[in-house]
C-alpha cells in the first residue's frame, strides 16, 4: 500500500475507533464527519493510483469554463455526511462568505452536481461530482455559503442510507484491498488537529472518553505490533 494511503488508513481505523467509545453528541458528529472526509480521501487516492497504473483512462468530467482575467483550480478535497433526506457535501474554502452569493453556482442532475465559485481571492474554484450512488431530485437540491465552507445538498429521491457518495467509489472498495508496503511518510495532521481541539475545549468527560479511547487505540496497535 502506498505511505500516504497507510497513514490514511491507520487515521480512519482510529476515528472509528473512537467512535465506538465516544458518548458525547458533539464529540460523535465531529469523528463522524472526519471519518467520511478520510474515506473520500482514501478513494480519491486509490482512484489516482489506479488511473497512473491503466492506460484506460475515462472520459473527463465536464469543466467549467474559466472567467477573464482569472485562472481555474479544481477542487480536490471535501468532506460529506447524509440526514434522511439530503446527502450533504462540504467543501472549504476560505473567505468564500466574502464574495457575492451568485457567485457561488450550483447545477445539479439527477446522477451528478458541478460546482463553479467565481472570482474568489482572484481565483475561479470548480468541483465536478459525476455518477452520484442513487439519484437525487435537482429541482429540490440547493448550495448554501457558510464561513469559509460552501454547503451543498443534494436531496435524496428514495430516504435509505448511502454508503458510498459515488458508483465509483462504490466499486473501488469493494474491490480486493490492495498489498501493504512498508516506506514511510509525513502522517496526516488532519485527525491529530481535530481530536486536540475537542479535548482542549472539551469539559473533563469528554477529556476522560478521548483519553480512554486513545489509550485503548494505543494498547490495541502496540499488541497487533507484538503478534506480527
Amino acid at each position: 500500500m502506498d505511505p500516504a494511503l497507510l497513514e490514511l488508513q491507520n487515521d480512519l481505523d482510529e476515528v472509528k475507533l473512537l467512535l465506538e467509545k465516544a458518548t458525547r453528541k458533539r464529540v460523535r458528529d465531529v469523528l463522524y464527519v472526519e471519518q467520511r472526509k478520510l474515506e473520500t480521501e482514501i478513494t480519491n487516492k486509490q482512484q489516482q493510483q489506479q488511473t497512473a497504473q491503466s492506460m484506460d483512462v475515462q472520459k473527463p468530467s465536464a469543466v467549467v469554463p474559466p472567467m477573464a482575467g482569472t485562472y481555474t483550480v479544481k477542487i480536490s478535497s471535501y468532506g460529506w455526511d447524509q440526514s434522511d433526506k439530503f446527502v450533504k457535501i462540504y467543501i472549504t474554502l476560505k473567505g468564500v462568505q466574502h464574495i457575492p452569493v451568485d457567485n457561488v453556482q450550483v447545477q445539479f442532475t439527477e446522477r451528478s452536481f458541478e460546482l463553479l465559485v467565481k472570482n474568489l481571492d482572484g481565483k475561479n474554484h470548480t468541483m465536478t461530482v459525476n455518477n452520484l450512488l442513487n439519484p437525487i431530485s435537482p429541482e429540490s437540491s440547493l448550495r448554501k455559503v457558510k464561513t469559509d465552507t460552501v454547503l451543498i445538498m443534494c436531496r435524496k429521491k428514495s430516504e435509505k442510507k448511502w454508503d458510498y457518495l459515488t458508483q465509483v467509489e462504490k466499486q473501488t472498495k469493494e474491490k480486493d484491498k490492495p498489498s501493504l508496503d512498508t516506506k514511510d511518510e509525513d502522517p496526516s495532521a488532519g485527525l491529530m488537529n481535530v481530536l486536540k481541539k475537542l479535548y482542549d475545549e472539551g469539559d473533563d468527560e469528554m477529556k476522560r472518553t478521548l483519553n480512554k479511547a486513545w489509550t485503548e487505540s494505543r494498547e490495541k496497535q502496540a499488541k497487533g505490533d507484538m503478534e506480527f
